[in-house]
């Protein structure tokens, strides 16, 4: 959000919850953007907000992203991520001032390939809740565009870290509070799982880029794009340098508690 201000545009965000902590509030972002409260699966609501505000670019980020409460709360996630993906695209194939659509799908929407590194042309085969959830909203993305030519294109990103993550369960702003706290950090996992990693301002480059050629190439619609640093690091790598910055002698606590929900997702990196 803070680099569609810089660049000038007028932004509207949909807001369900009011959270002081979030970066919208806690920074003053609020006073720089349009509200709409409600939720993302309201249909109805979304019409209103693109047809009032004369939206003509649209982000869909809007997801329950937390893996655990997904696994706990199948049902809520699935309305969440799933109804409030077809919930967006329908209003947008009716509101003809969209011009451009970018959706959030994920690297979990490839589910499980015997530890492939993801390439754009995998099928997607999720499994759990929030992985399931991701294969259907991006294979919904592309049935609009197929069958609607609605002017959408889907991102494939692998583990966000960056400035307002609040889950501290995450490794990296876990990690950060547990150092800055003097505790040891904990790794919930096999410290040995790979994943590749996106700071959050390249992938809000990489969004913007992105729908900045969805507006001059109408052939980008329903294609997909991995985003990553294609630099996969082990839990462990992505530890250390924060324990280096501090100048910390605490060891990470490995506990191998969390068992990867899909192995492969926990060994693999993104391509193409």
């Amino acid at each position: 959000m803070s680099r569609l201000l810089d660049a000038g545009a007028d932004v509207v965000c949909l807001v369900r919850d009011w959270v002081p902590q979030s970066e919208l509030i806690s920074q003053g972002f609020i006073d720089r953007v349009k509200v709409a409260h409600g939720e993302v699966q309201d249909q109805g609501l979304m019409e209103r907000v693109l047809g009032e505000y004369e939206i003509d670019t649209v982000f869909h980020l809007a997801a329950q992203t937390i893996v655990g409460i997904a696994q706990r709360n199948p049902a809520s996630t699935l309305a969440a991520n799933v109804g409030g993906t077809w919930a967006v695209l329908e209003a947008c194939r009716r509101s003809p001032k969209v011009r451009q659509i970018v959706l959030a799908s994920s690297d979990e929407a490839y589910g499980e390939h015997n530890g492939r590194p993801y390439t754009g042309d995998l099928p997607l085969k999720g499994r759990h809740p929030y992985d399931v959830s991701k294969s259907c909203a991006d294979l919904i993305a592309q049935s609009y565009a197929a069958s609607y030519n609605l002017p959408v294109a889907i991102t494939r990103c692998g583990n966000f870290f960056g400035g307002g993550d609040l889950n501290w369960n995450r490794l990296v702003p876990g990690s950060i509070r547990s150092v800055l706290r003097g505790q040891w950090p904990v790794i919930r996992s096999d410290w040995s799982f790979v994943r590749d990693y996106l700071y959050i301002v390249d992938a809000a480059a990489a969004y913007m880029l992105l729908a900045e050629k969805l507006a001059k190439n109408p052939e980008l619609r329903g294609q997909a794009f991995n985003f990553a640093h294609d630099t996969p690091l082990t839990v462990l790598e992505q530890v250390q340098p924060l324990l280096s910055l501090k100048g910390s002698q605490l060891t990470p606590d490995v506990r191998n508690e969390a068992q990867p929900r899909n192995p492969s997702a926990e060994s693999g990196c993104l391509q193409g």
